[in-house]
């Protein structure tokens, strides 16, 4: 099965249920399968300014996550990003991050990943 990364606005979507009934039912796969985050994902979700039971519905889905941390080989990968185009250090991570564990990135925020090299992108508002 290909492997995923999550974006952290797919995450919020995924939770308020604001995903369309087909990215809905591809993210309960994509989650079923053990989901994959950045770092850059969990200090996000962990920074919410939420309820006390959303925040625990936040930490046991990091719990159950695989969490990526940025290695060596996503530090090269990110320099080479933000040498080549004009993105934030966070976004960057994420991309490299996402190319270095051979991870589609899962993200409703197109414009920030678009024409960077080795990344594949899917949106979970444009599945049918």
């Amino acid at each position: 099965m290909e492997q995923y990364l999550i974006d952290t606005n797919v995450i919020s979507d995924y939770f308020s249920a604001s995903l369309p009934v087909s990215g809905l039912q591809f993210m309960d796969v994509v989650i079923d399968a053990i989901p994959n985050l950045s770092i850059i994902s969990q200090i996000e979700l962990l920074c919410w300014k939420t309820d006390i039971a959303k925040e625990q519905k936040v930490k046991s889905f990091i719990a159950d996550s695989v969490i990526f941390n940025i290695t060596p080989n996503v530090l090269s990968y990110c320099v080479n990003i933000r040498r080549n185009k004009k993105i934030k250090t966070p976004d960057a991570i994420i991309a490299a991050t996402a190319i270095a564990h051979g991870c589609t990135l899962v993200t409703n925020n197109e414009k920030d990943f678009t024409n960077i090299n080795g990344l594949k992108i899917i949106n979970p508002f444009k599945i049918l």
